[in-house]
């Protein structure tokens, strides 16, 4: 699950989980993602504080993901970075692997778990694909040697 933070075209700030950024990508583009306070469908990633995890909580207990908006209008002022050129570099590199691994590649969406094991076993032919995996799945798929790997996510184009 990964948590968004979003913002509509009149600055109403909310939040929500999708199963991937594929599902975002998806549910955005389908015109599913609307404001809840203004019903629009003119929605941009906000900038967000990354998630850190707590000291504590075992790795059974569930990971809430609660569905919450707020109403509030976005601040007029945001919190900003410049990026030096490596940096730079380096986020157009991640872009290119990214762009270039979804060109290529099968979406097997929600059957990449059992498509990566035909393949390491040999029941089916190799081939590049991606798709989504719970982290149960992805432990899973570790923990019998099937190699996979996270595809990078960025942040909105215009951070």
């Amino acid at each position: 699950m990964i948590r968004y933070a979003l913002v509509c075209e009149r600055k109403h700030n909310f939040e929500i989980w999708f199963n991937s950024s594929a599902d975002y990508d998806k549910q955005r583009k389908r015109g599913l993602v609307t404001c809840p306070a203004c019903d629009s469908k003119k929605i941009e990633k906000a900038i967000m504080a990354p998630a850190i995890g707590r000291g504590g909580r075992k790795r059974s207990e569930p990971v809430e993901a609660p569905v919450q908006a707020t109403t509030e209008a976005a601040p007029s002022s945001e919190n900003v970075a410049m990026m030096s050129p490596q940096e730079k570099e380096f986020r157009a590199k991640l872009k290119e692997l990214r762009d270039h691994l979804v060109s290529n590649a099968d979406n097997v969406g929600k059957k990449f778990p059992e498509e990566a094991r035909k393949m390491h076993y040999g029941e089916t032919e190799h081939r590049s694909i991606y798709g989504e995996a719970s982290p149960e799945e992805a432990k899973e798929l570790h923990d019998e040697g099937i190699e996979f790997h996270a595809l990078p996510i960025l942040p909105d184009e215009r951070n």
